[in-house]
């Protein structure tokens, strides 16, 4: 199955994340901030991958709600781990301009379906 631009997205977001993570001095803390937001970024794809397989339309529109706050939560683990000084200003705004993109997708989605429902 070919992947939608959005799931393409989110996948690499996650996996830029993962990354990002990897070089996290984990010291002082901040393996909890990076168990945080491995959780929540790897869990808006997983969310958006469910919803292909929803029972209804109304459960579509609940798994992307899902990915939404995950979304969400992810920005606010970037901003703890640039406020901890575990990464760079740099690569939090490339993380945080991903996420912005990802975010707009998932309200454009959810706005269609609601559209077409």
């Amino acid at each position: 199955m070919k992947d939608s631009e959005l799931r393409t997205r989110t996948k690499a977001l996650a996996l830029r994340i993962i990354a990002v993570c990897d070089e996290v001095d984990t010291r002082k803390g901040r393996g909890v901030l990076v168990n945080q937001i491995v959780r929540s970024a790897t869990s808006i794809g997983a969310n958006i991958h469910e919803a292909n397989y929803a029972a209804s339309k109304a459960d579509f529109i609940n798994k992307f709600h899902i990915a939404l706050k995950e979304c969400g939560e992810t920005e606010y683990w970037i901003e703890m781990l640039v406020g901890s000084n575990a990464i760079s200003e740099q690569i939090a705004k490339d993380l945080l301009q991903e996420c912005g993109v990802i975010r707009r997708m998932i309200v454009k989605s959810i706005t269609t379906a609601k559209e077409n429902n």
